[in-house]
């Protein structure tokens, strides 16, 4: 059977959607594939970014301030950022023809108007055939999620945030 590129998306209020996307890639490069990551409205220096960049085969883009966007509060810098985003997860699919895609925290940006859900949509419809695309984040639309072969939501049941427990590095963050 032909290798033939799906589409994952992993969605929810749960933590973790990141973390198997990251997950995915570590597999890809293990099996000696290229990855791309777009990380969309991350300009803070999340833990894993130093060891991504170093390793081969992979790249990694981050977007966005590296502070908090509340949502109605996003600024021109955000939008950029999105596009700059766009326009780099492009380049990795059509030109560097990279394996696995992954588009982190880009419905994210699609719900906080930073971009539009089409330019997400063309890029699934248009994406080469062998290209594995990888989605994350909290709500994407039932137009994306129609497009979709994996689809895995992940659910918060409980989390330390509830408990006065913040974001711990290597952790959370």
């Amino acid at each position: 059977m032909e290798n033939k590129g799906l589409i994952h998306i992993y969605y929810g209020d749960g933590k973790g959607k990141t973390t198997a996307a990251l997950g995915l890639a570590i597999r890809a490069l293990g099996a000696g594939l290229s990855v791309g990551i777009v990380q969309f409205m991350k300009g803070y220096p999340y833990s894993e970014v130093s060891i991504l960049e170093n390793l081969d085969k992979i790249k990694l883009i981050q977007t966005g301030r590296p502070d908090y966007i509340y949502k109605g509060k996003e600024t021109k810098k955000d939008v950029e950022e999105a596009n700059r985003g766009i326009k780099e997860a492009k380049k990795m699919i059509y030109e560097e023809m990279r394996d696995l895609v992954i588009l982190d925290e880009i419905s994210v940006a699609i719900e906080y108007n930073l971009i539009k859900e089409i330019e997400l949509l063309n890029i699934i419809d248009k994406k080469p055939e062998n290209t594995e695309l990888i989605i994350t984040g909290r709500n994407p639309s039932k137009n994306i999620l129609k497009k979709g072969d994996y689809l895995s939501e992940i659910k918060s049941i409980k989390h330390p945030y509830e408990k006065g427990i913040l974001s711990r590095k290597g952790i959370d963050h």
